[in-house]
């Protein structure tokens, strides 16, 4: 089973929630929120949804939220496919 990787993420991310000209997901963005690199509870939803789809991860409603970084939620992922394992 394929681990997340933050490369993994961003494309995820970007299509699920599209990237518009003030969100920029090149850099360090592990430690950043997401409500502050600009995505909403809807746009987290639809990246978990797709996550679940596309790696077999269902991820609860309470681990998805604006304060979550995506090194939480790689952890999470990779954490879930490793017990699954």
């Amino acid at each position: 089973m394929a681990r997340l990787t933050l490369d993994g993420l961003r494309t995820i991310l970007v299509a699920c929630a599209g990237e518009d000209d003030g969100v920029d997901l090149s850099g360090d963005i592990l430690d950043i929120t997401f409500e502050e690199l600009g995505y909403d509870s809807l746009a987290l939803m639809e990246s978990a949804s797709r996550i679940e789809r596309e790696l077999g991860v269902a991820l609860a409603d309470g681990d998805i939220n604006e304060e979550l970084t995506p090194r939480i939620l790689l952890d999470l992922v990779n954490g879930a496919q490793a017990e699954a394992a």
